[in-house]
């Protein structure tokens, strides 16, 4: 209260209040004493070198620097207030306009950098400038982006006695002040992030330094508020940073202190998202992220092949061990808990799916024998009949020439309701020994077969299924059926080989993090959207008929 409303330096501050206190403030040791007017010294000279940026910035070779951010969009007001610099292509010009300060202090400082031969040289040149600063507002260091074809693309100060990239955070200083959204500081990747956002109206935004997530940036950010947002490009490497920052945070966990994970859309980063849809769409991505333990656990489910023990035991060995990893004991065994009763819903009593005795070239070895009375008792709404393969069996019920075009299509077609695939076994071996069966014959077998209800229950989730297609009617020609049908069971089959891959994808970029593992999974889910979308429709398109 005493430095914002009275202006007073924090040391002086606390002298102020102790003396009300009747404390006395321990005296500063001499090395303490020495390493502070260091400090002091070397802050002054990166305050002169910002100054000297800003002024090459407006001069007449900050030209350049201008024209980038007039692409990007940033405002006067934005350059102004972030103290938005440049740096010449010149490997002398701040060391001369800072000559009075030394090159040692100036090197100590991380502003020149120092050749093997001895000689000094302006370490930022032809770069545009970004001061950092630390938690009290003062300049401590810089990073620079280059404006040609340079690398690398972003350079940091030197670390040193006044920075450490580790410790700091792009616009700590500014995200903080009560006058924010209060409760909530979101991370962003980087500074072009911060200021496109906080020109929208959203300022409580920080960006680590070029690196990941640090221990002590996480506390930094703990500091300001119990869940920090973080928020990274919807582009692998993106994704790749968000993993390995909650990772790193959860050994560090403790009661009440967390991390939330916001998903932005493949390819774009949180600058392009504002200038597109405004502080409204990045809103919307902040209010739908994940709590931390809700993130870890789709990185680990989400597009994973569970389909034998084997992978679902390693799917409980990794959830196991990240829970492990967490010091904090309470907050462990919460997270163990919550894992294994979710890992419980998902895979306890899973049934698995009959196998088919089926033989390529459309015949069967032998009549294949239906789900048996336990099997077909273990059908319950718990188990997700899939509404797609509810049409196909209602179709062939209704249309039995359907087989003959589909068959073998059919019997491979994966079914995880034991009821459906229980079902298509029945007809299709019924039509195996009868061909040419007609709808009311095909009914009067699998009555026979001990089917009969299995049917008929068929035809009622039909005639209530959101997706409606013209096989499933009677009066239906069996060209314009067999012609949708075989639309639904191709689509059928290619999500299920979707799905098998985007297992596998989804596997090696958790392992591995490549941006081509990442595009694949992005482009195998749009590829399931679309199949999904295609047969929406198909349905309504006989809808509007």
């Amino acid at each position: 209260f005493l430095t914002e409303q009275e202006g007073l330096g924090s040391i002086d501050a606390v002298k102020q209040l102790a003396a009300q206190a009747g404390m006395e403030v321990p005296s500063e040791s001499p090395e303490n004493r020495a390493r502070t007017e260091v400090n002091d010294s070397l802050q002054a000279l990166a305050e002169q070198a910002a100054t000297w940026f800003q002024a090459q910035l407006r001069g007449g070779g900050g030209a350049a620097a201008r024209d980038y951010l007039d692409r990007r969009g940033v405002s006067a007001a934005m350059v102004t207030a972030f103290g938005l610099g440049f740096s010449p292509d010149s490997r002398s010009g701040l060391k001369t306009a800072l000559k009075a300060a030394g090159e040692d202090k100036l090197v100590e400082a991380g502003l020149l950098g120092r050749a093997d031969t001895g000689e000094t040289y302006d370490r930022f040149r032809g770069r545009l400038m970004f001061p950092i600063r630390d938690r009290r507002g003062r300049v401590v260091g810089f990073g620079g982006r280059a404006l040609g074809d340079v690398q690398p693309k972003y350079l940091n100060s030197a670390d040193g006695p006044l920075f450490d990239k580790g410790r700091l955070l792009y616009n700590l200083d500014r995200a903080g002040p009560p006058a924010h959204k209060p409760g909530r500081l979101v991370v962003v990747e980087g500074y072009m992030d911060v200021i496109g956002v906080a020109q929208a109206g959203i300022a409580e935004l920080v960006a680590p330094l070029g690196t990941a997530m640090t221990e002590t940036q996480l506390g930094l950010v703990w500091r300001q508020v119990d869940e920090p947002i973080l928020c990274f490009d919807g582009d692998g490497a993106g994704q790749r940073a968000a993993l390995r920052a909650a990772l790193r945070a959860l050994p560090l966990l403790v009661p009440g202190k967390s991390l939330r994970i916001a998903a932005l859309p493949a390819g774009e980063d949180p600058d392009d998202l504002v200038k597109h849809g405004g502080a409204a769409a990045f809103e919307a991505v902040l209010d739908a992220a994940l709590p931390l333990i809700e993130f870890l656990w789709r990185s680990e489910t989400q597009g994973q092949d569970t389909s034998t023990p084997e992978r679902r035991a390693l799917v409980r060995q990794r959830l196991k061990a990240h829970a492990d990893t967490i010091a904090d004991g309470s907050v462990r065994s919460l997270y163990a808990a919550d894992f294994s009763a979710r890992f419980d819903a998902m895979f306890l009593a899973r049934p698995e799916r009959p196998r088919r005795n089926f033989v390529p070239g459309g015949k069967f070895a032998a009549p294949l024998m239906g789900a048996s009375p336990a099997l077909r008792a273990r059908g319950s709404a718990s188990q997700s009949a899939s509404p797609e393969v509810t049409a196909i069996l209602a179709g062939l019920l209704t249309h039995p020439d359907l087989a003959d075009r589909h068959g073998e299509t059919l019997a491979a077609l994966p079914m995880s309701d034991p009821r459906q695939a229980g079902l298509r076994d029945a007809i299709l071996s019924a039509l195996a020994l009868a061909p040419g069966l007609e709808s009311a014959g095909l009914q009067h077998d699998l009555k026979r077969r001990g089917f009969g209800d299995a049917a008929e229950a068929m035809r009622k989730s039909n005639r209530a299924n959101r997706l409606q297609f013209s096989f499933t009617r009677a009066e239906t020609s069996l060209d314009v059926a067999a012609r949708d049908f075989g639309v639904v069971v191709d689509a059928i089959a290619a999500r299920a080989r979707i799905e098998a891959e985007l297992a596998a994808t989804t596997a090696r970029f958790r392992s591995s993090l490549e941006e081509a593992d990442f595009v694949r999974q992005q482009n195998l889910l749009a590829e399931r959207v679309e199949i999904d979308s295609a047969m929406m429709r198909l349905a309504e398109s006989l809808r509007d008929d």
